[in-house]
């Protein structure tokens, strides 16, 4: 019998829906049926958040994902272009929101991100008279910039996502044509999380990126991280963003990537989940941000509402997706949700702007979706328990 018959919904709906009513608590109530009490002996359930969810103007928000979840991501606000906007100037406020947030409530805070080519502003690529910077100027910056940062939420974060998405989508090249890369060389990596370790020799550091599931991205994702290790590079895990459809990737090609790096004797981080539901016509898993496709109103079937036989696909899939990271919760240590909700999902922007997608457990209006109970059905049965 699958979860999303009547009856097993009705039960577990009796011992969830408060969770989703309430916003006074303060603390997670740990008995009640939580995705972070479901999974609490497997690996940490995580959430990215916006600003509006941590600092108090959307409250209900806040307080479902303080409920949920037991490890936090900042979406834009630990973002060089955020902390770092001017040579002269950082700004933390933002920031230290998500650090009270996580404090508050028990979350593990997560780190995201030092070193990007996206998201940065263009001043720290330059140099003199509008000439690009030279590597030791672009070095001494990017040092300054992680002591700055780590330091300053030093014992505060658990692990910072210190370089991302630095691999190429294609041709001959290992590594993307980066600002980063075309300046420093292929050794901005090593030198990132060197300082990284300078800066806080406590806190995880971790590589993150997309479509790992590609056989020639994983492949080479190997081969940069053993690279790294045999320089002794300090990394102490590998994220997976996992941006996944209702088909793709395989769950083989799922399992494949998560044991391609436990096998490197690293931890395993499922780092941005979420699953896209509406028709999309360019590479699958592709989640370069600047990847942009046409709108088409045939490609946004979905405005008015997500109908009952997609909710069960998805509440399928997810489903399906969790039993493989059950069946490798000894390599994986978190699994981290790319947003609270339908509505603040970066999918309603990507790569199509203004559509309406579904992509993740919870609804427009905050409400357990049927896929919701199929993950927290999961966490249930996990072999743990």
């Amino acid at each position: 019998m699958f979860l999303t018959d009547r009856k097993l919904i009705l039960v577990l709906t009796s011992v969830v829906v408060s969770v989703f009513q309430s916003a006074t608590a303060e603390e997670p109530d740990k008995n009640t049926a939580t995705l972070r009490s479901a999974f609490k002996d497997d690996f940490l359930v995580g959430v990215a958040l916006n600003t509006a969810q941590v600092d108090g103007r959307n409250a209900n928000a806040g307080e479902i994902a303080a409920r949920q979840f037991s490890a936090l991501t900042p979406e834009n606000d630990m973002k060089w272009q955020s902390l770092h906007p001017q040579p002269d100037r950082y700004d933390f406020k933002g920031a230290d929101a998500y650090a009270d947030f996580a404090e508050k409530h028990g979350m593990a805070l997560i780190g995201h991100n030092l070193i990007w080519h996206s998201q940065t502003p263009r001043w720290v690529f330059q140099g003199a008279d509008g000439k690009p910077a030279t590597r030791e100027e672009l070095l001494k910056r990017m040092e300054d910039h992680i002591h700055t940062v780590v330091g300053h939420f030093k014992g505060k974060v658990k692990g910072w996502d210190v370089v991302n998405e630095a691999l190429s989508d294609g041709g001959p090249d290992l590594l993307r044509d980066s600002p980063w890369r075309k300046i420093i060389g292929d050794d901005f990596l090593d030198h990132a999380f060197r300082f990284a370790r300078e800066a806080d020799p406590q806190a995880e550091l971790y590589y993150n990126d997309y479509g790992l599931e590609n056989e020639r991205k994983r492949a080479n994702c190997v081969k940069l991280i053993k690279g790294m290790l045999e320089r002794k590079v300090p990394i102490d895990g590998i994220g997976t963003q996992s941006h996944f459809n209702l088909n793709q990737p395989s769950p083989g090609e799922i399992e494949k990537t998560i044991q391609a790096f436990a096998d490197l004797g690293l931890k395993v981080m499922i780092t941005e989940l979420d699953v896209d539901i509406l028709p999309g016509r360019g590479p699958q898993g592709n989640a370069d941000i600047n990847r942009r496709e046409q709108a088409d109103p045939a490609a946004n079937p979905y405005t008015g509402g997500f109908p009952d036989d997609m909710q069960e696909k998805l509440a399928r899939r997810y489903a399906e997706i969790f039993g493989i990271y059950l069946k490798h919760r000894r390599s994986i240590t978190r699994v981290t949700f790319w947003g609270l909700d339908d509505g603040t999902s970066w999918l309603n922007g990507f790569p199509i702007r203004g559509r309406t997608n579904h992509p993740l457990l919870i609804d427009r209006q905050l409400k357990p979706k049927p896929a919701f109970f199929s993950v927290l059905k999961a966490g249930m049965e996990s072999p743990a328990k």
